[in-house]
């Protein structure tokens, strides 16, 4: 080989090592918690009407997502053949909300494994698609959320304050979670309850999403990923909707 030539191949190779110790180690894929997401039918239903489409009535996962990175690896593609063994449970707990077209779960899907996914695959129990969307339902199942509303008497079609909610929360899970509404709206008089985060650490134990007493954030900052016009809860009365089936 000329020397040219080794010159190129070795600058290609430092390059491509590089750019693989960047994709795992620089800042900008650094996190440090990951937020197991839950959102409610009724509410997601109520801002996207127009492609929410036999909805379920019970809360369903929105995603795991690791707090500070996305999309770090454009090359790792969602394969449906890889998580095969999960679709029954999948289908049924993780649905997409957002799109009517047959195929729609598999487009919510790889958008999640490619955006939060291929930074979760940092940790080894997470390392694979299958890895990352069974310890999701695991973890899922684990939170048991909607029995756990149920078990706390907190049910649809009531007023609630946030901070009962929270507090509710808090004595079940032994951590404060983030619970974000959608905002009042034309001739809405209160906030709805929408999305309710709970965090684990990098082991995969439960941890604060907000210290306690920390006052929630406002602005842009008040806003969640993929929140569709979502923001966390202001402090006051918020209202957890029934899921209106005759509109869907």
């Amino acid at each position: 080989m000329k020397p040219g030539a080794r010159l190129g191949a070795l600058c290609l190779a430092l390059c491509c090592l590089g750019g693989a110790r960047g994709l795992w180690r620089s800042d900008s894929h650094e996190w440090h918690k990951l937020i197991m997401v839950h959102h409610w039918p009724a509410t997601v239903c109520k801002e996207v009407k127009d492609h929410c489409k036999d909805p379920p009535d019970y809360w369903t996962i929105h995603g795991l997502w690791p707090d500070k990175s996305e999309g770090c690896n454009r090359s790792w593609h969602f394969n449906p053949e890889e998580i095969k063994d999960l679709l029954s449970d999948m289908r049924m707990y993780w649905p997409d909300l957002l799109h009517s077209s047959p195929n729609r779960s598999l487009h919510l899907w790889k958008h999640e494994w490619e955006k939060h996914g291929t930074c979760a695959a940092q940790l080894e129990a997470l390392n694979s698609q299958k890895k990352y969307f069974g310890k999701s339902l695991d973890l899922s199942k684990e939170l048991a959320l909607n029995s756990t509303l149920q078990k706390l008497g907190i049910t649809p079609s009531t007023y609630y304050q946030i901070s009962d909610i929270k507090d509710a929360l808090v004595s079940v899970y032994g951590v404060v979670p983030k619970v974000q509404c959608l905002p009042r709206q034309g001739d809405e008089e209160v906030q709805l309850l929408a999305q309710i985060e709970v965090c684990f650490s990098k082991d995969l134990q439960l941890q604060n999403c907000m210290e306690p007493g920390e006052p929630a954030p406002r602005g842009p900052e008040a806003r969640p990923p993929a929140s569709l016009g979502l923001e966390i809860c202001k402090d006051g009365v918020l209202f957890y909707p029934a899921l209106n089936k005759t509109n869907h």
